[in-house]
């Protein structure tokens, strides 16, 4: 049984560090319509392979009042370049659309249920979860991807319609949790690289 986040739940606090410098809770993206909170890290292949997608997504559905927030809370004992000093390098060089926050304790990921990197959580104007799972469907690959379930669900929500498919199985690597070595964890492609 998932413990992920079950639709119609309100959105967790948190009080998390951006990259930019300031310290980060959910009251701070009360003017977003709609709050995309998406778990991400610096190294998963998957991640750094719809890193673009999601920028386009972003970048399209801010003017309507959309606001991404990715969280990073992959242990750096497993993973040394999920670092927060290699987080604030990675917004430097890629100029990302979203509010990059660590979650150094994973008490965010959590209370999120964040099973994946990538793994998106779409809350509406009064912060209850109207989507949850993937963005596209073969976010390691993404030109070879036919589905962007993000990008459909946003414009349903901005369209003022309910969300046609409100989860799907999100796609990547397992989150990397403190104290937890590889083979606790099902073998997948961010275990072999």
């Amino acid at each position: 049984m998932s413990f992920t986040l079950p639709i119609g739940a309100s959105a967790p606090d948190f009080s998390l560090p951006g990259t930019d410098g300031k310290t980060y809770a959910l009251k701070d993206f009360a003017d977003a319509k709609v709050l995309v909170v998406f778990f991400t890290c610096n190294h998963c292949p998957f991640v750094i392979g719809s890193n673009e997608v999601t920028r386009e997504t972003a970048d399209r559905f801010r003017d309507q009042g959309v606001r991404f927030v990715g969280i990073n809370s992959n242990s750096v004992k497993t993973k040394p370049e999920d670092s927060f000093e290699k987080m604030v390098e990675e917004m430097e060089n890629h100029k990302f659309p979203w509010t990059y926050l660590r979650d150094e304790s994973q008490q965010t990921a959590l209370a999120y249920g964040a099973l994946r990197t990538p793994h998106f959580y779409v809350f509406d104007e009064e912060r209850k979860l109207v989507y949850t799972g993937r963005a596209i469907d073969n976010p390691r690959e993404s030109a070879k991807s036919t589905v962007n379930d993000l990008d459909r669900a946003l414009e349903e929500i901005v369209s003022g319609k309910p969300v046609s498919v409100p989860v799907t199985n999100p796609i990547g690597c397992n989150v990397k949790w403190e104290g937890q070595d590889a083979h606790w964890m099902p073998a997948d492609a961010c275990d072999l690289v």
